[in-house]
């Protein structure tokens, strides 16, 4: 099984306007004489790699420590997709996707809210992106609140560039932040080896 990381560094990936910085503090180096080397890190839910619960957008949708596990674990589609994916095109690709599907733009995929709705409509689970948002930015609460409001969590920032597309397995565990409306995630994707034959 190859194990594929999907996720962008904490401390140097670029944050969302307006964003908290993520910063990291030492407080022990073993370098200037300390026993054991220690430190601490800020940064904001939404850094780097990270998942919106429904909390983000909707005032009594549940935090990221209410959603369980599972929720954020399961068999994906990675579909390219280039600018703002419509209904229509959602509507088009679902019967060949998997319950959880991964938009791979180089940061510039968004879905429309009709797009938001078809994966509601479809059952989806979870959704994703490589871009900063999931909505385009004139127009990013709409699909927020479409899936959201259906209790589908968001994936954003993740880093497809090594990716083909196709069906993975996908495990995108978020921290356990008693009341929080997102959390950094570690991404991963999971690879069948190709089945060997003779003996």
């Amino acid at each position: 099984m190859r194990v594929i990381d999907i996720s962008r560094e904490l401390f140097h990936t670029p944050v969302y306007p307006g964003d908290p910085e993520p910063r990291r503090e030492i407080v022990r180096r073993m370098e200037l004489g300390d026993s054991y080397n220690l430190s601490g890190f800020y940064t904001g839910c939404h850094s780097a790699t990270h998942v919106d619960a429904p909390r983000h957008f909707i005032s009594d949708g549940k935090t990221v420590d209410e959603l369980p596990p599972e929720r954020f674990m399961g068999r994906c589609t990675v579909v390219a997709a280039s600018g703002i994916v419509t209904g229509a095109d959602i509507d088009r690709i679902m019967p060949y996707c998997e319950s959880i599907v991964l938009l791979k733009g180089n940061g510039k995929a968004y879905l429309s809210q009709s797009a938001a709705f078809a994966l509601a409509d479809a059952g989806v689970t979870l959704v994703g992106t490589d871009a900063w948002s999931i909505g385009a930015p004139h127009a990013e609460a709409e699909p927020h609140i479409e899936l959201l409001s259906a209790d589908i969590p968001i994936l954003e920032g993740l880093d497809l560039s090594r990716v083909l597309e196709g069906n993975y397995t996908l495990v995108a565990l978020p921290l356990f932040l008693k009341g929080a409306e997102a959390s950094p995630v570690r991404a991963v994707l999971l690879e069948d080896d190709p089945p060997e034959y003779g003996f």
